[in-house]
């Protein structure tokens, strides 16, 4: 099978958040490759491996950096390609700092920046699943399904606080 999404982080450190996102892509059989690029040290590396990926099928990149955070708008001034962006944690200012390196796009240079650190990974992983299932019928299917599991296991939740409320002494 094809590799469909490219994930790119500026950092090995970074894959510690990042196989969140790999995981997730994994659950769903879509099949991604993933990288160390930096936009700052590397650009070379980085408009290489966003080629072979154009090349070989890749339809979505996550790109994932933190401090100045500039991975995922390098990416996007070079390609067509959706480019969702995660912002990630560093020192000092917690992530905020590459949350709003990444989400600052100039006009016409767009990134869909996710939340900091893992649960943006996952979502998006997620996000590129619901792009990818635009043409994917099969894809589709599977995130729908997942996503009604999601509804069912929101109903077993409040079915158990229900359940301890109901057990609760009641007061007079």
């Amino acid at each position: 099978m094809p590799t469909r999404v490219l994930i790119l982080m500026g950092s090995d450190s970074d894959f510690a958040v990042m196989s969140a996102a790999v995981d997730v892509l994994d659950q769903f059989g879509v099949e991604c490759a993933c990288h160390v690029a930096s936009a700052h040290r590397s650009p070379k590396r980085v408009q290489e491996l966003l080629q072979k990926a154009e090349s070989d099928g890749a339809q979505v990149v996550i790109c994932a950096a933190g401090m100045a955070a500039h991975l995922a708008g390098v990416v996007a001034s070079k390609t067509l390609l959706p480019v969702l962006g995660v912002p990630l944690e560093g020192p000092g200012l917690g992530g905020v700092d590459a949350l709003y390196s990444t989400v600052m796009m100039p006009p016409g240079i767009p990134v869909g920046t996710l939340g900091i650190g893992k649960a943006g990974a996952r979502n998006a992983a997620h996000l590129a699943l619901a792009i990818l299932s635009l043409s994917d019928q099969a894809l589709r299917a599977r995130v729908a399904t997942w996503r009604a599991g999601l509804e069912t296991a929101v109903a077993t939740a409040d079915a158990k606080v229900q359940e301890q409320l109901a057990q609760r002494p009641k007061r007079t």
